[in-house]
């Protein structure tokens, strides 16, 4: 992993946090998110573990973060980490 890397896998992996936490606040099971939401079960497990391939961070749609955060009852920024610097590779 590069130094370029690393704020997206930091980002990527506080975003999985914050959908554990709000799914565990409302007692959903991770298969009663992922089916409101549209996702196959495997789909959103890999996002609260924060990859998409094996040692690739999650990067989801925005429609999958909206429905997300519906299903979940949250405002959408509730799930999003604050974005550190350096994640834009240009800079």
């Amino acid at each position: 992993m590069t130094d370029a890397e690393e704020p997206w896998n930091d980002f990527a992996r506080a975003l999985g946090v914050a959908l554990l936490r709000a799914r565990a606040e409302r007692g959903l099971s991770q298969e009663q998110v992922a089916h409101a939401a549209g996702l196959a079960t495997f789909t959103y497990r890999k996002l609260e573990k924060d990859e998409s391939n094996p040692g690739t961070p999650a990067n989801p749609r925005l429609r999958t973060l909206v429905n997300l955060a519906e299903v979940l009852g949250v405002p959408l920024h509730d799930l999003l980490p604050v974005p550190p610097e350096g994640i834009a590779p240009g800079r």
